[in-house]
């Protein structure tokens, strides 16, 4: 009996404990669902040029809520616009996420101007903080030289077509989103709203939250944001290297740093440092020159004005291969990077003080070699030549005389006596030529 006990026991306890595992095991593949849909709220600051380092950026951290199961990444958007290809990234990457994007032009005073006004337009969510725009968004030319009529044509209706194709996909007004693109026409956050082209205006992020919660969306449920906790993304120490480099500015003054470390070093062989520092800052800048619109008329210019520079040291020409170069430097910087986007152009501000500092440094480092090369020797036997010293002993015709700091063998063509000043004309071997100074 005891046996058949044992026996049951054995036996029932594996049968309870199955399904128990079975719940568990199903309880907990549910448990993530439930979770991603009351999820944080992921924020995620956007502000300044868009380039290749800020897009890289949004998109990284788009997926990493994506993956987390976030409930909803909002996006603070303060930007001028910038390149068409990382737009074309950063909206690309928006469409494609499963869970909800909110694009809150934020804070107060802030805009969504050119390539933002299509990042707006593809949000799931699009709001304003009072005090905001939005708008300006035709494509300008960048670095390409000016373009004929029809070409101009065909850049401006594929800008067109692709932001009334965004607005179509969400639901917002593709009259206007034509009009910002042709017109460059803008809008405040009230006159966004009446014209359906955002959806809320908020005064702040948890407005923002408060009032998107419970919106339902298409494919992506019903929206919970009201009390939810947040998880703010900043920009890492790589992001914020690639994002400065993607600076004209940055790019350009990184460029004349390396080409004058280069040159110094060229000129002055051994120094070691300069070169070192020139090289680094030439591999920066060339990095950065693949991600900016560069005219390269700009880079033959300035790549002149350092072969001008170089040959100053070469060729006595009286300071004109300087001032060449000084022009071609002043001129290649000038259309390095050309068009009106904001961000992509060159300050004057930069421009002008790196010319003048760059112009004057390649002209002391060419008068100070040609210097070297006109100036008297200082060592070796071409070096005594021209200096004075005194007869320590009757020259008739050989003696000694005091040479700069050493005692030397001497012999001169007239009788001199001990004590007169001597003067060296020539070195046979270690005898020296000397005469009677006066």
């Amino acid at each position: 009996m005891r046996n058949n006990r044992f026996r049951l026991r054995n036996i029932l306890i594996p049968a309870l404990l199955i399904p128990a595992l079975l719940v568990t095991v199903l309880f907990g593949a549910f448990m993530p669902t439930a979770r991603a849909a009351k999820g944080e709220v992921y924020v995620i600051k956007a502000s300044g040029t868009i380039n290749p380092g800020l897009a890289e950026y949004l998109i990284r951290n788009m997926e990493k809520a994506n993956r987390e199961g976030a409930a909803c990444v909002v996006m603070e958007l303060d930007t001028p616009g910038g390149l068409a290809l990382s737009m074309r990234s950063i909206v690309m990457a928006m469409l494609s996420m499963e869970i909800p994007v909110v694009v809150y032009v934020s804070p107060s005073g802030a805009r969504a101007a050119s390539a933002g006004v299509m990042i707006t337009l593809a949000a799931d969510i699009a709001a304003m903080a009072p005090g905001t725009n939005m708008g300006a968004a035709h494509p300008v030319n960048l670095g390409q030289g000016k373009m004929d009529d029809t070409m101009a044509d065909k850049v401006v209706n594929d800008m067109v077509a692709y932001t009334k194709s965004i607005a179509e996909k969400r639901g917002r007004n593709s009259e206007w989103a034509e009009k910002a693109v042709r017109e460059s026409v803008s809008v405040t956050e009230k006159e966004a709203m009446d014209l359906k082209v955002i959806d809320l205006v908020a005064e702040n992020l948890d407005d923002l939250l408060e009032k998107i919660d419970g919106r339902e969306l298409k494919d992506k449920g019903v929206l919970h944001t009201k009390g939810v906790g947040r998880v703010v993304l900043t920009e890492g120490f790589r992001d914020k290297i690639l994002k400065t480099l993607s600076d004209p500015n940055i790019a350009y003054i990184l460029m004349m740093i390396g080409l004058a470390g280069i040159y110094f070093e060229l000129s002055h062989p051994g120094a070691i440092f300069p070169g070192v520092i020139g090289a680094i800052s030439l591999i920066l800048a060339f990095y950065a020159f693949q991600t900016l619109p560069v005219n390269y008329a700009g880079l033959l210019l300035i790549a002149v004005a350092i072969v001008l520079f170089i040959l100053e040291m070469k060729v006595t020409s009286y300071g004109l291969l300087s001032l060449g170069g000084i022009i071609a430097l002043f001129l290649g910087s000038l259309m390095l990077f050309e068009g009106t986007a904001p961000g992509m152009r060159l300050s004057w501000q930069v421009l002008i003080p790196t010319v003048v500092m760059i112009s004057g440094f390649f002209v002391a480092v060419a008068g100070l070699v040609f210097r070297a090369q006109i100036s008297k020797p200082k060592t070796g036997d071409k070096g005594l030549i021209g200096e004075v010293g005194v007869a320590k002993s009757r020259l008739w015709p050989e003696g000694k005389v005091f040479v700069h700091g050493e005692l030397w063998n001497a012999v001169a063509d007239q009788t001199i006596e001990p004590g007169t000043r001597v003067c060296v004309v020539g070195v046979d071997g270690l005898t020296l030529r000397v005469e009677q100074v006066g």
